[in-house]
């Protein structure tokens, strides 16, 4: 069963902003939108690009790979893959949608916790 860990400190982060950090040897990605914090995995479940590299809209990061949206409220796939054609025709045939794993994120006093498992 995993426990809370300390990942970051109230007011790290300006408003619509994220970063990645590397904790319990995992890559995971801290954003802060809107006054709440979210965690969730750094790196796009397509092919592993770097979210925190890609650009925030709302809580919509979209991968700099492919243009694969998720959002961060709960991982879910807003799109799969950018493009059409051929080779956007295989990437979708070859790997279907993934959501993004998410964490459950709390704060107490000026530290933010996350349930990293």
């Amino acid at each position: 069963m995993a426990d809370f860990v300390v990942i970051g400190k109230r007011g790290e982060l300006a408003d619509d902003s994220m970063k990645e950090i590397s904790i319990e040897g995992k890559n995971i990605l801290l954003a802060f939108i809107g006054g709440k914090y979210y965690v969730t995995a750094s790196r796009c479940p397509h092919m592993g690009g770097n979210l925190s590299d890609c650009k925030l809209e709302g809580t919509v990061v979209t991968c700099p790979m492919h243009g694969s949206q998720f959002d961060l409220k709960d991982g879910s796939v807003v799109r799969w893959l950018k493009g059409s054609g051929i080779m956007s025709a295989l990437g979708k045939a070859t790997k279907s949608p993934k959501s993004l794993v998410t964490y459950e994120v709390k704060i107490e006093g000026d530290n933010i916790l996350a349930k990293i498992f």
